[in-house]
C-alpha cells in the first residue's frame, strides 16, 4: 500500500549547490540551493526567489559558479543556506570560505568545494524563480580525482538534502553499474 503526500517538492536525491557569486563591489558571496538539476546538455536549473541578494547579483554580473555541497564542509554550507547576503555582507568569510577567480565566468570558486560548474546566466523568471545558467566548464580540484584522472564521487563526498525531514545526507557505496547490469533483462 502506498501512502500519498501530495504536490510536495519531494525528490530523491535532491543535490545541495553552493551558488557563487560576486557582490557589486566585488566581495565573494555564496548561497544554499537545493531545487535545481542538469536541465540539459550544458545547462543548470536552480530554483532562486528574486529577494536573494545572490539573484540580485547574478543578475547583475551575469555569471555565476555552482559548487557541490560536501560532507566535510556540511556547517559552512548550512550556514550560507541560513544566513542573508542582505543581512550579513560577509557571510563568505564567516563561513570560512576562500574564493578563487573562476578562468571563465565573472564568479568565484569557493576553494573549500572541491567541485563546481562554472555558469553564465542564460535566464531568469522572476515568477516562477527558474534561474537558467549555461555551463561553459566543470572544474574539479585533483584531491577529488581518481587514477584514470575523472571526478572520483566517493573522494568528493556530496551531500544530498532530504526535503521532508530537513536532513543532510551523504551518498552511499556503488550498487551497480549503468547502461550495463540491466542487460541481463534483456
Amino acid at each position: 500500500m502506498r501512502k500519498d503526500f501530495g504536490a510536495k517538492p519531494l525528490l530523491y536525491p535532491m543535490p545541495v549547490f553552493i551558488i557563487g557569486i560576486y557582490g557589486q563591489d566585488g566581495t565573494p558571496n555564496a548561497m544554499n540551493a537545493a531545487w535545481g538539476g542538469i536541465s540539459e546538455e550544458q545547462e543548470i536549473s536552480i530554483c532562486v526567489s528574486e529577494d536573494h541578494k545572490t539573484t540580485e547579483n547574478i543578475l547583475s554580473r551575469r555569471a555565476f559558479t555552482v559548487s557541490m555541497a560536501t560532507a566535510d564542509q556540511m556547517a559552512a554550507c548550512d550556514y550560507v543556506g541560513i544566513v542573508s547576503g542582505n543581512k550579513e555582507p560577509d557571510k563568505f568569510a564567516k563561513a570560512g570560505f576562500h574564493a578563487t577567480k573562476s578562468s571563465f565566468v565573472d564568479a568565484p570558486l569557493i576553494d573549500e568545494l572541491p567541485m563546481a560548474l562554472e555558469c553564465q546566466l542564460i535566464s531568469y523568471d522572476p515568477e516562477t524563480c527558474r534561474l537558467v545558467g549555461r555551463i561553459v566548464n566543470v572544474s574539479a580540484d585533483e584531491r577529488i580525482l581518481s587514477e584514470d584522472g575523472k571526478i572520483d564521487v566517493t573522494k568528493l563526498q556530496p551531500i544530498t538534502y532530504d526535503p521532508l525531514r530537513h536532513d543532510y545526507l551523504a551518498l552511499g557505496p556503488k550498487v551497480g553499474n549503468a547502461f550495463h547490469d540491466g542487460v541481463s533483462l534483456k
